[in-house]
């Protein structure tokens, strides 16, 4: 049976089109590395990568969440220490005072207490990295202590201008953490106060300034009866904050190392959908080009024997 002119034309086409597709596919897989550049490449597999880089986008804003925690936490850790430390300083000054008559040695101590009321609102009005105010609540754009003086410049009130609150921020898959800390909480629920917690009786500011002005009046018996008790109640209160920090910072780096392990696992897995096995494309572009060099001659010989057939030769 003849084949039309019509007919070959068509197929050489179609299989010089097919040879050319592969070709221009196998040299981008070559030049890129991958072997999945375009939806059409392998809808299968792009679906996969795909779902494989909105994990991935979910499991940077993890880790980004969880490197601003650390942070916050961190600042949060050195904030509380400085706290507990002067605390104890002045559960040391009002045992210390026990018993004393001296008005000038009560005098210093109460200087030295008035110092430590000074620390202890610097440290409560810590700011992390952020600039945001971190024991405050939810309210992080102000300090969350403002403090009332005399004309002595004495400290005699502390009014605490947060919130009770805490935002969250997601880590993980279904896990959420905050490392905000309230700074107060008369709420009797939630989380608890740092500096002041009706559930544990604590308030820092308020021992800090009855122990000064006690001191000032030489009322040692206030101090041996309420101040120190008082002060021991701030200082474990602040512990617990303390120790709750410390769970915050582990579980943070819990959930670190995991992101880090599922944003490897998720480079891996995209790697091996899409990465081009070099060594095997090179042999199949080499094939698709002898292929089509072979199709060219074939078709070249072919339409040389055709344009015979209207030759006429006629004899001498």
């Amino acid at each position: 049976m003849r084949i039309s002119n019509e007919l070959f034309a068509g197929n050489f086409l179609a299989q010089t089109s097919q040879l050319q597709s592969l070709q221009i596919h196998l040299q981008n897989e070559v030049t890129t590395g991958l072997k999945v550049n375009l939806p059409e490449d392998d809808p299968a597999t792009m679906n996969q990568v795909l779902n494989l880089q909105t994990q991935a986008g979910a499991n940077a804003q993890y880790q980004s969440n969880i490197t601003q925690l650390q942070g916050t936490a961190a600042t949060a850790a050195s904030a509380m220490t400085s706290l507990q430390t002067l605390t104890e300083q002045a559960g040391a000054i009002a045992t210390q005072a026990n018993g004393i008559t001296s008005s000038s040695q009560l005098a210093t101590y109460a200087t030295q207490v008035g110092h430590l009321l000074q620390e202890a609102l610097q440290a409560a009005n810590t700011q992390d990295a952020q600039g945001h105010y971190i024991f405050g609540g939810t309210i992080t754009n102000q300090p969350p202590f403002a403090a009332t003086t005399d004309a002595s410049g004495n400290v005699i009130a502390v009014t605490y201008q947060g919130n009770a609150a805490q935002s969250q921020s997601q880590i993980g898959p279904g896990q959420t953490v905050s490392a905000q800390v309230p700074g107060t909480n008369t709420t009797g629920a939630g989380p608890a106060g740092l500096l002041a917690d009706s559930r544990s009786g604590a308030d820092l500011f308020r021992d800090l300034i009855s122990l000064q002005q006690n001191l000032t009046s030489g009322n040692t018996a206030a101090i041996a009866s309420t101040d120190s008790p008082n002060l021991t109640k701030d200082e474990d209160n602040i512990i617990s904050g303390i120790a709750g920090n410390g769970v915050m910072q582990s579980t943070l780096e819990t959930a670190g190392a995991a992101a880090t392990q599922l944003g490897t696992n998720i480079t891996t897995q995209t790697s091996n959908l899409t990465s081009a096995d070099l060594a095997t494309t090179l042999t199949k572009l080499d094939q698709t080009q002898t292929a089509y060099q072979a199709a060219l001659q074939s078709s070249l010989m072919i339409m040389n024997l055709s344009i015979l057939n209207y030759i006429n030769i006629t004899p001498p």
